[in-house]
């Protein structure tokens, strides 16, 4: 199965460079296990930009789009640790997507991802899902072996930054995921979408991102 669950939260940022061995850190050590440990949660993945912004992605895996919005998960936003917070605060150019997979084919996940940014039009989220279904076919390009399809949820899609308040015209976006084997197999299947004249007017942005880790809730038990 490409993706493990229905659900996913996607989390992209940047961070001063003064303060970012310790955002690593935090990441690593405290935050995507304390995540993956939550009831519902699969896996986790860290990304980090090859050419893209914001600098760093990570991608959560959910059973259901439900857990995005269960009491575990609440409790757990809630109750940030203090270590949470400090890094949580200097979060920069903050994305918080909370979406249904609703289209995901091919099997596996690489070391590379492609990802692009869609607007989808008030009236056309059927079209235009139908439509993507049909680029997104990893069987013709080498080097991708899964692509899929995020619908944010624009209530739930919310930053836990400062600005959490603030209207977000962004908050109903869509994302498309390429998991490629390498770098340098990405580009071809992202100008599938980024170069076709029906999809280029939705187009907010792409990037590449190389795989950090990934930790799945099997090797919690592990530990």
């Amino acid at each position: 199965m490409p993706i493990a669950g229905r659900g996913m939260l996607l989390t992209s940022m940047d961070v001063d460079p003064v303060h970012e061995a310790e955002f690593n850190r935090w990441y690593d050590r405290e935050h995507i296990e304390e995540r993956v440990a939550i009831d519902g949660f699969t896996e986790a993945r860290r990304y980090v930009a090859d050419d893209g912004k914001p600098k760093y992605l990570s991608l959560y895996s959910t059973a259901t789009f439900e857990v995005l919005d269960s009491p575990a998960y609440r409790t757990a936003l809630a109750n940030q640790t203090e270590w949470s917070k400090t890094n949580i605060a200097r979060f920069e150019n903050m994305i918080r997507g909370v979406a249904r997979i609703t289209i995901s084919r091919g099997a596996g996940r690489g070391a590379a991802l492609g990802i692009i940014r869609l607007r989808p039009p008030g009236d056309g989220a059927d079209r235009l899902r139908t439509a993507l279904r049909e680029q997104l076919d990893p069987a013709p390009l080498d080097g991708i072996i899964s692509m899929h399809l995020l619908e944010n949820d624009p209530v739930l899609s919310k930053p836990l930054t400062a600005d959490a308040a603030k209207a977000d015209p962004g908050a109903g976006d869509w994302f498309v995921l390429a998991d490629a084997t390498d770098v340098n197999a990405v580009p071809a299947a992202v100008a599938r979408i980024t170069g076709n004249i029906a999809f280029k007017p939705l187009v907010i942005s792409s990037g590449v991102y190389r795989l950090l880790w990934d930790l799945a809730k099997s090797d919690l038990s592990r530990s």
